[in-house]
């Protein structure tokens, strides 16, 4: 398992980063794409009191071991790959032994969640509500209709 974590870029962007790189880092590590992942927090990055975020980028990924010897070629095509997204990249590699790594995948369920795989739920409630009735809505009709028809 191969993940990549970024500090300091906006989460969705991480997300298309994801989709458009993950392919080539698989070929890269020789692994298979569902070994490769990508971590996008809501994070903020701080100097000195300022605001850094999109200026300055930390990029950690996390690798077995044996994966050591590609660093040098995965650095380079993951910080020419990030482009125009940030000024400043910053790229540490953390290492760890597959005999410290545990997972534990339930087999009652696809491993990911993909556009073949998506459950539709409908709200059996939401067409009963009339306009503003909902949780979430603003009602935008005439609030003195009742009263206006008892002055009339």
């Amino acid at each position: 398992m191969i993940t990549v974590k970024f500090y300091g870029l906006d989460q969705f962007v991480v997300g298309r980063l994801s989709r458009e790189l993950t392919p080539s880092l698989a070929k890269l590590y020789e692994v298979d794409e569902d070994d490769i992942n990508f971590v996008g927090s809501s994070s903020m990055v701080f100097h000195n009191g300022v605001e850094q975020t999109s200026w300055n980028i930390y990029i950690e990924i996390l690798a077995p071991l044996k994966v050591k010897v590609l660093q040098d070629e995965v650095a380079s095509f993951v910080l020419s790959s990030i482009g125009d997204l940030a000024i400043n990249k910053h790229l540490t590699f953390v290492y760890y032994s597959e005999d410290d790594r545990y997972k534990l995948l339930n087999k009652d369920y696809p491993r990911y969640i993909a556009s073949d795989n998506l459950v539709d739920v409908d709200d059996e409630y939401e067409d009963e509500l009339d306009e503003g009735d909902g949780p979430d809505q603003i009602y935008t009709g005439d609030i003195f209709a009742d009263v206006k028809d008892k002055l009339k």
